[in-house]
């Protein structure tokens, strides 16, 4: 019995690990290989640097982003940080109102 719960501790810590460790780069690893799925020409995306554009050609494992008319780079998907849609909402700068508002 006295080594049943001598192991209790290193079996909490596995516990820990996997919760805090595993499972969430699991999720991590899932959601990044559903963004490269949906990766297609046209859609606006930006790369984990920050970089902006539009998605000209998809290929098995790379991707090639228009960033100004004429200028296209060729990134690794894993290299695609997000897909920017058009429901996402304008930020508002609340620091400075609109002067038009306030004269309504």
């Amino acid at each position: 019995m006295e080594s049943i719960g001598a192991l209790f501790p290193f079996a909490l810590i596995l516990a820990a690990f996997y919760l805090l460790i595993i499972r969430p780069a699991r999720k991590r690893s899932q959601s990044a290989s559903a963004l490269q799925q949906q990766l297609a020409p046209g859609l606006e995306i930006m790369t984990t640097a920050g970089i902006f554009g539009r998605v000209v050609s998809v290929e098995e494992d790379a991707v090639t982003v228009e960033v100004s008319p004429g200028t296209s780079i060729r990134f690794a998907k894993a290299a695609v940080g997000r897909i920017l849609t058009e429901e996402e909402p304008a930020e508002v700068d609340t620091d400075h109102p609109d002067p038009d508002e306030s004269s309504r």
